[in-house]
């Protein structure tokens, strides 16, 4: 069966991330046609990458990156939790991003963004890195606002619109993630 990680995009203190992953696993618990799991960046604790050779090699000397590369090699597809900083997406999550590369290649990517314009350019930033990294990108993404999905900016209460487009976001990961699988084979 088809494993899905959602990322939760942040390690910043206060982070929406977490709560948002929830959701978005809630949603995708309730599908049979593939399994999934959240994957928080903080619990990786990756410093500034800090490998010697390219990612591109594989040729992993830290034991944080040999922990983070098993986990992503665990997945055929990926729900990225972005938050939208300074119109990109998290230094953290393009740092621990960029500590790997055949673990990413070939797999299928879906965005959920959050912030005040919905995350929307965060997620156009992954994009473009996803392009690099051989990752196919699903068209639908959310677009969670801090005006609109949450009360007084703080407590998570998506509509049901939302949840609407976080399944067919999860349509197009999940097919795209089965259509792939020979080249990851």
């Amino acid at each position: 069966m088809i494993k899905i990680g959602i990322v939760v995009g942040s390690t910043r203190p206060g982070r929406k991330g977490p709560d948002i992953a929830r959701w978005v696993y809630e949603i995708a618990a309730k599908r049979n046609d593939a399994k999934f799991e959240i994957v928080d960046l903080a619990d990786f604790n990756l410093p500034l990458l800090d490998e010697p050779m390219p990612a591109m090699r594989g040729a992993y000397t830290k034991e944080h990156t040999k922990r983070w590369s098993q986990k992503v090699s665990e997945f055929d597809g990926y729900v990225f939790v972005t938050p939208e900083y300074n119109h990109a997406t998290s230094g953290a999550l393009k740092n621990a991003i960029d500590f790997l590369y055949r673990e990413w290649t070939n797999k299928a990517a879906g965005f959920v963004g959050y912030g005040g314009s919905g995350g929307v350019r965060a997620v156009e930033n992954l994009r473009l890195i996803m392009g690099q990294m051989m990752v196919a990108d699903v068209s639908t993404q959310v677009a969670l606002s801090l005006f609109n999905d949450f009360e007084n900016h703080t407590i998570f209460k998506p509509s049901q619109q939302q949840v609407d487009v976080a399944n067919t976001m999860l349509d197009q990961v999940i097919s795209w993630s089965k259509a792939l699988k020979p080249l990851r084979e």
